[in-house]
């Protein structure tokens, strides 16, 4: 029998890469799905070279709607679809370039309702699949200094948990994972200043990708990684924001110092 098919978006590198690489290893064939081609070709060729799984290379920019397209249809026929293309900035929403955070939406959250649709439609037709979204704990309150990016993330979690609760009894099971820190290109990419946070508040890519793909087959809705992760998630659902706003923007402006 041919091995069941996942599809990663954010694939070249840090979680994304780790999600290719964890879901080879349980038996999956890929589709690695990123801009950066290099990368992904070098990632395809060590998947492959254990023989057991194969790694199909799908170059494209989400935020591109012709790209975009072609993912999309790619994705009716996948198995597993983890949803982890993103990227963030950091400044005060004034200054930042508006072109860059509306491409952000467009990557964080229209790519990934499209991609969700796509996959969705036809695993619930045959009865099977598995979804996982990727969002963070910067979405369980307001961040300034983050404004889109937790909003964005806001946004993925609610959807997917949303959705997690409409395919119930349909065999596809759906999961958002909400990551904290991790060490990744990502902080460097956003330019968060976030290098003298302490180190509890870290965690590494397999820990975190294995917590999103572990949950996933629980069909769990909603994944926190990490002891410390998990006391934040929980007591910012139940602080007001007026308070953890402040809160926010204390950590983010002491971080950048």
């Amino acid at each position: 029998m041919a091995n069941p098919v996942a599809m990663i978006t954010g694939a070249s590198v840090g979680i994304g890469e780790q999600f290719a690489r964890q879901l080879s290893e349980r038996g999956h064939d890929t589709v690695i799905v990123a801009r950066d081609a290099a990368r992904l070709e070098v990632l395809a060729k060590e998947i492959e070279s254990g023989g057991a799984t194969r790694a199909e290379v799908l170059v494209a920019d989400l935020t591109d709607a012709a790209q975009l397209a072609r993912v999309e249809e790619r994705a009716h026929a996948v198995d597993v679809l983890v949803n982890n293309a993103g990227f963030g900035t950091f400044g005060s929403f004034h200054t930042l370039d508006i072109d860059t955070e509306i491409r952000e939406i467009d990557l964080n959250v229209v790519a990934l309702v499209r991609l969700t649709h796509a996959a969705a439609s036809a695993m619930a037709e045959r009865g099977r699949g598995g979804i996982l979204n990727v969002s963070s704990l910067a979405g369980f309150q307001p961040g300034p200094s983050n404004a889109t990016y937790g909003a964005t993330k806001a946004f993925v979690t609610s959807f997917t948990e949303a959705v997690h609760e409409e395919l119930k009894g349909t065999g596809v099971r759906v999961t958002v994972l909400c990551p904290g820190f991790t060490h990744t290109e990502f902080q460097e990419r956003a330019n968060v200043p976030a290098s003298d946070l302490p180190g509890f508040l870290w965690q590494e890519a397999p820990e975190v990708a294995r917590a999103g793909l572990d949950g996933l087959a629980r069909n769990r809705a909603i994944v926190i990684p990490g002891a410390a992760n998990k006391v934040m998630g929980n007591l910012s659902a139940v602080t007001p924001h007026a308070i953890t706003r402040r809160v926010g923007a204390a950590v983010l402006k002491r971080a950048s110092y």
